[in-house]
């Protein structure tokens, strides 16, 4: 019994010996490296395989490109800041009566190319039988005042005179037998504006024949200095140019406390004063 016990203690202490030589030798350390080395690799493998590490490397990207795309975006803005133009604005106006039909006509000079393609406008119209168009002439794509308008027509009317007038005013065409032409001015009452239109009766024929197309020559030039006579036109008082067979040839009516109507025919007076009077009704 004692002999095979010392036999066992013998085997284990041979083998306990065995595996320490195993382990010093150099072939078996660079066999557990090896072991190692892999199972470090594998461990890496599964990391960058594993669903997580996926989903970092992906919001990772993502939030890469969002800063790029920022920041192209901020500086495509600082680069272009000075190109971008304005959007153009619509033209903006109150009208001062109804009208069928609204043109904007640019303004062209010299006055004669103006006041044609007013009158064209006028003549070659699409408004019903009574209709009304109203023009509106602007300047750089800005609707003009009346101040402007006469100044670009050379009118006889100094500045302290052109200041009793309100610069909404509506050069319009009434259709009826024949196209009528029409001025539509706005004032601040009858006292202050009736010696004002007193003195431009001299010199109104000349400042406004072109646009009610009416030829200065050697049959018509009395016209400049004949005189404008008292009347009344729809039943409102009015001043009027005859000519020498006693036709309007232009007048000038006081529509109402605050509006003059500037035209050569009654029919287009008595639309304008209508129309008027439904503007008043409806505000």
């Amino acid at each position: 019994m004692e002999k095979n016990n010392k036999l066992q203690n013998k085997d284990v202490q041979t083998y306990a010996e065995d595996m320490a030589k195993v382990f010093e030798s150099n072939e078996s350390s660079g066999l557990i490296k090896k072991i190692i080395h892999e199972e470090e690799e594998e461990e890496v493998k599964k990391k960058k395989l594993s669903p997580k590490s996926r989903k970092d490397q992906f919001l990772m990207f993502a939030g890469f490109v969002f800063i790029f795309l920022a920041s192209a975006l901020l500086i495509y803005l600082v680069i272009s800041k000075e190109k971008i133009e304005t959007v153009p604005i619509e033209l903006q106006f109150t009208p001062l009566i109804f009208t069928d039909k609204t043109a904007f006509v640019e303004i062209e000079l010299p006055k004669e190319k103006m006041v044609l393609n007013i009158l064209n406008n006028i003549k070659i119209t699409e408004v019903k039988q009574a209709g009304v168009k109203g023009i509106y002439l602007t300047e750089n794509k800005k609707i003009i005042g009346f101040s402007r308008f006469l100044e670009l027509i050379e009118a006889n009317l100094t500045k302290d005179k052109i200041s009793v007038f309100g610069d909404n005013f509506l050069i319009g065409g009434y259709k009826g037998d024949t196209p009528d032409l029409f001025i539509l001015l706005k004032i601040r009452s009858f006292s202050d504006v009736f010696n004002e239109m007193r003195a431009w009766e001299a010199k109104m024929f000349f400042d406004l024949h072109d646009f009610f197309d009416i030829a200065v020559n050697a049959s018509t030039k009395y016209l400049l200095t004949k005189d404008f006579e008292d009347g009344i036109i729809q039943n409102k008082n009015a001043r009027i140019l005859y000519d020498d067979k006693g036709k309007i040839v232009l007048m000038y009516i006081f529509a109402d406390d605050t509006s003059i109507v500037i035209t050569n025919t009654e029919s287009a007076t008595r639309e304008v004063m209508l129309r008027l009077a439904g503007s008043r009704v409806k505000k």
